[in-house]
């Protein structure tokens, strides 16, 4: 991804699938493949909807979150958290005016995503994944306020124009939200802060970003961050707001995830992710 190709760097686990692949050594992953097929090329979002309890997923995709637990532990509750961050950060910036939103990374478009906590917004799902596209395609057919589409975060040319006029109609001209979930991991500090300077030129003053990072969690379990290859980026929270540049966090600053605007007592997890919502 940050060398701006077709391909979904974000599965990278080196674990040994369906007959020994491994997904961190598949630097074409995805490239060419046959939506209508079930893909023998795991991928971080349909891992995700499987620890969600979704079933926009395939084999291939269970046998990768059960090896990356092997290492690890369970993650169903951690990824439920960092799905719960992502409702409170849209409902965030819809009481803030926000209804047009821009999903970078987007994953399966179920399980409480964006479209799902604010049905009455309109929403551009972009991911760079054929298969999850399709799927993202399938399940939002027949929608006319969301809509999914190829689109890579490091280059906003490659996201269509008439898409994005149609299911993010304020765009140049009112402020919008951007999601950009489950990407600063998988791109080093030069592409993320120059990617998230181009969002910051892109949108209007008053737009919001809703973003997350992985923390320091998996220096405490070699095996898996092993698993992760070496394009796997864990960052300290006191550093990240210098990769924001121009982007300024709310007053809510940057924190755990499950601790950023709980709407009870927060999940008890591990701080695997943090993030907040800065402002143009």
């Amino acid at each position: 991804m940050a060398a701006r190709s077709t391909v979904d760097r974000r599965p990278v686990a080196r674990v040994a699938v369906d007959g020994g692949v491994a997904m961190s050594d598949l630097t074409t992953a995805g490239a060419g493949a046959d939506p209508a097929a079930a893909p023998q090329v795991p991928s971080t979002a349909r891992m995700i909807d499987h620890w969600l309890g979704g079933t926009d997923h395939f084999p291939v995709d269970v046998a990768a979150a059960r090896a990356f637990e092997g290492a690890y532990g369970p993650c169903a509750e951690i990824f439920r958290s960092l799905r719960g961050f992502l409702g409170r950060t849209v409902r965030h910036l819809g009481a803030a005016g926000v209804d047009s939103f821009l999903v970078f990374g987007a994953g399966v478009p179920t399980r409480g995503n964006v479209h799902e906590v604010a049905p009455a917004a309109s929403v551009l799902y972009t991911d760079i994944d054929p298969v999850t596209i399709a799927l993202g395609q399938r399940i939002l057919a027949g929608s006319d306020r969301a809509a999914y589409t190829y689109g890579d975060a490091t280059d906003l040319s490659t996201i269509d124009p008439a898409l994005l006029g149609r299911y993010v109609p304020a765009w140049g001209r009112a402020p919008v939200g951007v999601v950009f979930l489950g990407l600063a991991a998988f791109l080093d500090d030069a592409t993320l802060a120059r990617t998230l300077d181009d969002l910051y030129a892109a949108v209007p003053a008053g737009s919001r970003l809703a973003f997350d990072f992985d923390g320091m969690e998996l220096a405490g379990h070699p095996q898996a961050l092993a698993l992760m290859g070496e394009g796997f980026h864990m960052r300290d929270p006191a550093a990240f707001p210098d990769l924001l540049g121009r982007w300024r966090p709310t007053a809510d600053g940057i924190a755990p995830v499950a601790l950023w605007r709980p709407d009870g007592p927060p999940e008890d997890v591990p701080d695997a992710f943090h993030g907040g919502v800065a402002v143009k």
